[in-house]
């Protein structure tokens, strides 16, 4: 078999077999192939696509490609979540309490954030002493025991998704469904859960601008899952705004603490209660509205708080910081951005909200940036509310007013005062799940 011939079928629009995805990609991960040869398929399959089976065989070959995670050590139903990547998505520690307190478990891999999207590990680890690079024995007993646990990806986690992605940068094959789909779905094969609940952010702080790329996304990644025996459900979440009223690392994980003793934003509560409903759901433990009446009780009856107590402390991390961050680290300078006029508080643009966060230093622009745990944004008003004239609507914290003066100018495409009240925006988008893409 030769790379070329592969190239060819699918520069022609053939479905790439078993056979020769799993010599392409072994080739690959060997070191055998030219990136030249590499970036024609790669460009052969940004053009053409990939038929359902086609990418379903080449996203568990890429999870093959290194280490499966084994979490058979663990007893009931796995479920694991993951989101597509938004501004203020503190989710994960929020649905993991709730989930781990209503009997269910979450054996999580998370990753750090590159740009304004952020990442779980980065916000655990403003918990100074929280440790998220668990050993497999140590991750499993803490599901086990905890119910939940978090802990980085492995670098030997899916090698051909890293080979692949460090290529798609650089030959504007970024923006391929099924490329996109495939770099995550393989990734949450090789995590070892039974079943998959996907978060699909949507709007101008997501990778997904539209609707109906949003779509096309979750029903690859549903039907990936779905074609190699994991159930499946997406998700689809408006990101046109913030989630929740804090960006930034440790005032996020202040926001999900205040959020599972019932204090939350609503936007922020809905959207956890509704995911862990749905994970508890597909892990057997009731139908959907049992199970959202139970995470509601979770929060109330305060078991859900107790458990993000309760897994913060057996990884490692100093709870105190929530309260009183000034005692772990230097208090951060701070600037409060006001209404100019009367009217009605809009965000337009999430996105400049995020590039805002990146620019008071809590998120990276390469890999090497280093995070400023205490830096970030409080929204002070929400989309839609009425303010007057100096009404604080965004509170900066950063470690140097360089950085303040940054974020102040990114922000000012970030929102308008206007006239009318606007629309209100609805959460939750759409559910795509087997029953939809059977239709």
């Amino acid at each position: 078999m030769r790379v070329c011939d592969i190239i060819e079928k699918k520069a022609a629009r053939g479905e790439l077999n078993e056979e020769e995805i799993q010599f392409f990609l072994g080739a690959l991960c060997a070191g055998s192939i030219p990136d030249y040869q590499t970036s024609a398929l790669l460009m052969a399959i940004f053009l053409n696509g990939m038929t359902e089976r086609e990418l379903a065989r080449w996203t568990l070959g890429m999870a093959r490609s290194g280490d499966l995670v084994d979490l058979s050590a663990i007893g009931g139903v796995k479920v694991d979540k993951h989101s597509t990547g938004g501004i203020g998505d503190k989710t994960t520690v929020i649905l993991g309490p709730i989930v781990a307190a209503c009997g269910g478990k979450l054996a999580k891999m998370s990753g750090r954030g590159l740009g304004f999207s952020g990442g779980t590990i980065d916000k655990l680890e403003s918990l100074p002493g929280f440790n998220t690079a668990l050993s497999q024995d140590e991750f499993i007993r803490l599901v086990n025991t905890v119910g939940m646990a978090v802990t980085g990806q492995t670098a030997s986690v899916a090698l051909a998704d890293k080979k692949l992605y460090a290529l798609r940068d650089v030959t504007a094959t970024v923006n391929s469904i099924p490329l996109i789909a495939s770099s995550i779905m393989s990734k949450k094969l090789a995590s070892g859960a039974d079943k998959i609940v996907l978060d699909v952010k949507v709007g101008s702080g997501a990778f997904m601008k539209t609707m109906d790329d949003a779509r096309k996304l979750a029903a690859a990644m549903v039907s990936i899952g779905e074609e190699n025996g994991r159930e499946t459900a997406a998700i689809l979440t408006n990101m046109d705004r913030p989630l929740g009223r804090r960006v930034g690392n440790l005032l996020e994980m202040q926001e999900a603490y205040e959020t599972l003793q019932g204090r939350g934003p609503a936007d922020l509560t809905e959207l956890c209660l509704w995911l862990s409903a749905r994970m508890l759901s597909m892990a057997g433990l009731g139908d959907f509205e049992a199970c959202r009446k139970k995470a509601e009780a979770s929060i109330e009856n305060g078991a859900a708080a107790a458990k993000f107590r309760e897994f913060v402390t057996a990884q490692g991390g100093d709870l105190t910081v929530l309260d009183h961050p000034e005692a772990h680290y230097p208090r951060p300078l701070e600037r409060v951005v006001t209404a100019a006029a009367d009217g009605y508080f809009r965000i337009v643009s999430a996105e400049a909200i995020g590039r805002a966060s990146v620019s008071l230093g809590a998120g990276r622009v390469t890999k090497e940036d280093a995070i400023d745990f205490t830096a970030g944004i409080v929204l002070e008003a929400a989309s839609g509310d009425r303010v007057v004239k100096g009404q604080p609507l965004f509170r900066l914290c950063a470690a140097a007013e360089a950085r303040l003066e940054a974020a102040a100018q990114d922000l000012a495409a970030a929102y308008r005062i206007t006239e009318d009240a606007p629309e209100a925006e609805p959460l939750i988008l759409d559910v795509v799940d087997r029953r939809t893409l059977a239709l």
